[in-house]
């Protein structure tokens, strides 16, 4: 305990709780929320979110509901208007053959992952985690009981998993593989070709299922097209979990609505489990993203177009920054910059940078911009910038990371 007193027994945590580790992302929005209580002027690039409102005709359809009394539970699976939607999208944008009864809506795409690991997995059972990851993946699995088998993919393979280090990563006790397109931290979107590479090696090893994460699909660049796994190879369609959500396309991150398709036995699970911890998701949050799915799209292709034009501004940046480098993410908006040429050197303030960790928090410190460090994300030594912030304020956080390395010797 924090006042040096022996731990109480009645303070014992579950083990796999007590092992977990808190979101460095979050922790990072924590020591910016503290420094700006100081007075400093912190640019932050740690966020994982649009920096959009949401459009108003969504923000319109959930005072309507409200208006309209649209405020009580529904089903635990989802109000079926919104789930018949979330199937069409399925249908019209994936090519996957889903009816509404084939889909879950959740408080969030975390919530869906959740439900389908804790509905699934038991002591023992494995779940592959390509590395870099989202740094909730690992810990998930923790909680539930698992092991994440982290498979480290470089940039020598675009940060990408290979059909042979699947492959060697696959055993007896593995359960799941995760699989990010477009991934955060590092952008890396998955062609077709590469998708069905993957499944070839899956086909083989019918005890694995696929959580296939795709909540950043229409944060693609660069003209290159979105394909989901189950869409590529239909032969593992029926054990493969296909997870979206509103957050990322329509910049509704604090509205809370995931939802995915997959095989109806898992399905069920989740709903059961879904049923005995929230029930279903906000009503009046259900029905904006009703909205969303069935409304105009035009703002996805602005902020997609936003974003690309952001990403080629701060990896070009970045680059002439002394002891970085960045390549060129093809989606999200997340930049996975090795900072590799730094470490060993100390800051204008006298900081010794031995990893990444310490280049983050010298950033933050020294230069008042607020990044995670790539070990978060199981890759290092690297940071990950969300380049999710207006063109200004972007700009000025390029100018005092490019003093802060200057000045770095």
């Amino acid at each position: 305990m924090s006042d040096g007193r022996a731990s109480s027994p009645i303070e014992r945590l579950n083990v796999h709780l007590a092992a977990a580790r808190p979101s460095a992302t979050y922790r990072m929005m924590d020591r910016v929320a503290a420094r700006r209580a100081e007075g400093a002027a912190v640019i932050s690039l740690s966020a994982g979110e649009p920096d959009f409102d949401t459009p108003t005709h969504i923000c319109d359809a959930a005072v309507s509901a409200i208006r309209a009394g649209h405020t009580r539970y529904t089903q635990v699976a989802g109000m079926r208007p919104l789930r018949e939607a979330v199937a069409q999208k399925f249908r019209r944008e994936n090519g996957l053959d889903v009816g509404w009864q084939d889909t879950i809506v959740c408080s969030g795409g975390k919530q869906v992952i959740f439900n389908a690991l804790a509905a699934t997995l038991n002591e023992g059972d494995e779940v592959i985690v390509p590395a870099p990851y989202w740094v909730s993946y690992p810990e998930i699995v923790q909680l539930c009981g698992a092991r994440p088998v982290t498979v480290h993919c470089g940039s020598d393979t675009g940060f990408k998993l290979t059909p042979d280090a699947l492959h060697r990563a696959i055993t007896p006790r593995t359960r799941w593989l995760i699989l990010n397109s477009p991934s955060n931290p590092t952008g890396a979107v998955y062609a077709l070709a590469e998708l069905r590479a993957l499944a070839e090696v899956l086909l083989r090893h019918p005890h694995v299922l696929v959580l296939a994460d795709d909540i950043y699909e229409h944060l693609v660049f660069d003209g290159l097209a979105f394909h989901t796994l189950a869409q590529a190879e239909p032969r593992i369609a029926h054990r493969t979990l296909t997870m979206n959500g509103v957050s990322k396309a329509y910049a509704m991150t604090g509205w809370r609505i995931g939802f995915a398709t997959g095989p109806r036995w898992l399905l069920d699970a989740m709903e059961k489990l879904q049923g005995q911890q929230t029930s279903g998701a906000s009503s009046v949050s259900q029905h904006a993203a009703l909205a969303a799915l069935n409304g105009p799209q035009e703002f996805i292709a602005r902020s997609r177009a936003t974003f690309e034009q952001r990403r080629d501004f701060l990896v070009a940046s970045l680059n002439e920054a002394p002891g970085l480098k960045c390549e060129k993410p093809s989606g999200a908006f997340y930049a996975f910059v090795s900072c590799e040429g730094l470490l060993g050197k100390r800051t204008a303030a006298g900081t010794l940078l031995q990893g990444d960790e310490d280049v983050a928090g010298a950033l933050l410190e020294e230069a008042n911009v607020a990044v995670v460090q790539g070990s978060a994300f199981g890759l290092a030594p690297y940071f990950r910038i969300a380049y999710a912030l207006d063109s200004a304020s972007l700009a000025a956080a390029c100018a005092a990371i490019h003093r802060f390395c200057r000045e770095v010797g």
